[in-house]
């Protein structure tokens, strides 16, 4: 998690973020680093907590999702998300459409990895997915790719695989993210359209900035729900772990996944991760089903109606 500090003063945020927290997609350009992209948003709009997922490489452009507020305590789920990339790829020899394709074709599913030397992270052997990998035109020694693959997935590296395999040699000339989870490069705005939609709305417009602000839910459609008693918030909020006294409702989930909690009203409280699959899962019989993981509302946003019970499991502490 890369989450923005300094000593310069916090500003007050140019307009209020719903429930706390919200998500711009930024398109990174190549030049600066993750990092330095959301110390701009976090500078232009004034949210004092700003970070983001999926680093990407200074060089390295696309879909890069900016956190703001609440929305940061979802960096340890969303950077787990999977990739989508387009590179172009420079052969360093002359090789057949059909070797090429049929290289290509081996590299799909699960295969190791070492992070290359100019990487951050230390170089231990790691085993990633590539759940597609496709040619999408070539011209020359010039291979434009695209790849769907793991979270932390590294295309300088696989280039350079699939160079080896041919025998001739490759590298990885220019990469663009193009979808991280479900966040797709037909939604990202330029840095420039945040800084319009900043002014626009310290010039009283707060229409276009809102447009660009997404909403928390949005990054956790793909999470299975449990839905909880309105009763029971409070002493989620507070910690605990959710029994089945306090569930309403689930999807389809297995023991030891992450789940999106949600009031019966509609409200987002956090992620959990699950105790039990949702078959064992029966509302209002005794259990701990679920442990909160991330909460969004502070400690007192509910009722402390929990308070006194003794029904076994309803305040426990995760």
């Amino acid at each position: 998690m890369q989450s923005i500090s300094d000593i310069n003063p916090v500003k007050k945020p140019v307009i209020p973020l719903p429930n706390g927290g919200g998500i711009i997609l930024v398109d990174k350009p190549r030049g600066p680093s993750s990092h330095q992209v959301a110390a701009w948003v976090r500078e232009m709009t004034g949210v004092s907590q700003v970070g983001h997922t999926g680093t990407l490489d200074p060089q390295v452009s696309g879909v890069l999702v900016v956190l703001l507020g609440k929305a940061v305590r979802l960096t340890s789920i969303l950077h787990l998300d999977e990739k989508e990339y387009i590179c172009l790829m420079r052969l360093q020899g002359d090789v057949s459409q059909q070797n090429l394709e049929t290289a290509i074709s081996e590299f799909t599913g699960k295969i190791y990895q070492r992070p290359p030397r100019r990487s951050a992270v230390k170089r231990a052997l790691r085993i990633r997915e590539i759940l597609e990998l496709e040619i999408l035109s070539r011209e020359g020694r010039l291979v434009l790719l695209r790849a769907r693959c793991d979270s932390g997935t590294y295309i300088r590296s696989l280039c350079h695989h699939i160079g080896m395999a041919l025998g001739v040699g490759a590298h990885m000339q220019e990469l663009r993210r193009s979808r991280s989870a479900d966040f797709r490069e037909s939604q990202i705005h330029t840095l420039h359209d945040v800084r319009d939609a900043v002014e626009a709305a310290k010039a009283g417009n707060p229409d276009i900035l809102s447009g660009l602000l997404l909403p928390m839910e949005n990054s956790i459609k793909h999470l299975p729900t449990v839905t909880i008693k309105d009763s029971a918030a409070g002493a989620i909020c507070h910690g605990a772990r959710l029994s089945m006294r306090g569930i309403v409702k689930t999807d389809s989930f297995q023991m030891d996944d992450f789940v999106a909690i949600f009031t019966d009203s509609g409200d987002l409280i956090g992620i959990g991760e699950a105790l039990m699959s949702a078959s064992r899962i029966i509302p209002n019989e005794k259990g701990l089903a679920v442990a909160p993981r991330i909460i969004f509302p502070d400690a007192d946003a509910y009722p402390a109606i929990w308070k006194g019970r003794t029904t076994p499991g309803e305040t426990s502490k995760a």
